[in-house]
């Protein structure tokens, strides 16, 4: 609390919340001497992630760009394949088909969701389609369902974009785990972090082994260290993909406090969503949309404005009254290296209409009733004048 004194006047859009006991674990990682990567702390996240998910197996990586490059590469994503997602999203998820010499090829999203439109997948599907990577947008799960069914007709591999979807579900289901792969991010942004890091949630067996070998930069390391093969030696294509001991030793005190972390976001995402309702109802904004099938994290509130001059006139009238808001993404079809490296299945809507449209509102753990206040009645002031 007392590291948030210097925040009472201007309200920040994030602020990274910690625990009891991320300092003791680093200090007990240094003290046994364990800092490079693969050691106990990462071997207990590891265990944790995957019993608390129900995933196959884990491995904890240096971000969840990594664990995207990790996936497309157990894909066997190849020059000239296609993988369909959406815009909407950060350029991990592209960049990492790109590394590949893989295309990604965007089709538009849902109005309601701001998820992949599943309707739309299908007609993106080409001969050289190989995966699709649906996006859990807010940590709102994707139609997953549609999904898994499109890729199972079309033999496609699914790769969970889950980055914002700790702790989130689908049907009783963690996103991230519904997928052949799945990866989750633990950045400094999101509600679970270790600064900069991620996971890679392998879900179907058969690509455990091979996971391991890449994680480990394409050697039998691993098995050597569990006595499985009498010395290790480069089998695979792989590279370092591993979080230091320091990195996983943040991240365990705040898997230890999870649950609370995700119920004090929660809150502040279910006070927003009360307080903005007669809003919505007057036609002034629209609100996030949860489906019923889905439990979401509360790591993102945003509001949708009614135009694109309007989103600039409350960031701005925001930032005035001391609240740091924020627009998202631009879509990466409308950037340079999109327009380079990847195509467009059909027109894209909702994706260029409703990104220009958007803002999202602090939500941390640690944000005060007092603070939450301020912002409900700045958002409805900007309405009254």
């Amino acid at each position: 609390i007392a590291s948030l004194i210097g925040l009472v006047m201007r309200i920040r859009f994030n602020y990274p919340h910690t625990t009891e006991n991320e300092i003791d674990y680093i200090q007990k990682a240094i003290k046994d001497g364990a800092l490079s990567g693969n050691g106990q702390f990462t071997k207990q996240c590891q265990d944790w992630l995957a019993r608390h998910t129900q995933s196959e197996c884990c491995l904890l990586t240096h971000s969840c760009t990594g664990a995207l490059e990790m996936a497309v590469i157990l894909a066997n994503i190849s020059p000239g394949d296609e993988v369909i997602m959406p815009s909407y999203t950060f350029v991990s998820t592209a960049n990492a088909v790109v590394l590949r010499g893989g295309i990604p090829v965007f089709v538009d999203i849902r109005p309601d969701t701001l998820n992949i439109d599943e309707s739309k997948i299908i007609e993106a599907i080409t001969d050289n389609t190989k995966a699709i990577i649906p996006v859990h947008y807010a940590g709102v799960g994707c139609e997953m369902d549609v999904i898994m069914e499109i890729a199972t007709d079309y033999n496609l591999i699914v790769i969970e974009d889950s980055a914002q979807g700790f702790n989130s579900t689908y049907r009783d289901k963690h996103l991230g785990t519904i997928g052949h792969l799945g990866a989750l991010s633990f950045h400094e942004t999101k509600n679970v972090i270790s600064g900069e890091g991620g996971a890679l949630l392998v879900n179907d067996k058969q690509y455990a082994e091979r996971a391991e070998i890449i994680w480990e930069k394409g050697t039998n390391r691993s098995q050597f260290f569990r006595g499985e093969i009498d010395k290790y030696t480069w089998v695979d294509v792989g590279s370092s993909f591993l979080p230091s001991e320091l990195v996983a030793a943040f991240l365990y005190a705040q898997l230890e406090d999870a649950s609370k972390i995700t119920r004090d976001r929660v809150a502040i995402w279910e006070y927003y969503n009360q307080a903005f309702q007669s809003l919505e109802v007057n036609g002034k904004l629209k609100r996030p949309f949860v489906p019923d099938n889905c439990v979401q994290n509360g790591h993102i509130y945003y509001l949708v404005m009614n135009s694109p001059n309007e989103q600039r006139q409350i960031l701005k009238y925001l930032s005035d009254r001391d609240v740091q808001s924020v627009f998202h993404y631009v879509p990466l079809h409308s950037s340079p290296a999109g327009k380079k490296f990847c195509r467009v299945s059909k027109e894209l809507p909702y994706t260029e209409n409703l990104s220009n449209r958007l803002i999202r509102l602090p939500i941390w753990p640690d944000l005060s009733n007092e603070s939450q206040q301020r912002i409900v009645n700045a958002v409805i002031d900007f309405f009254k004048e």
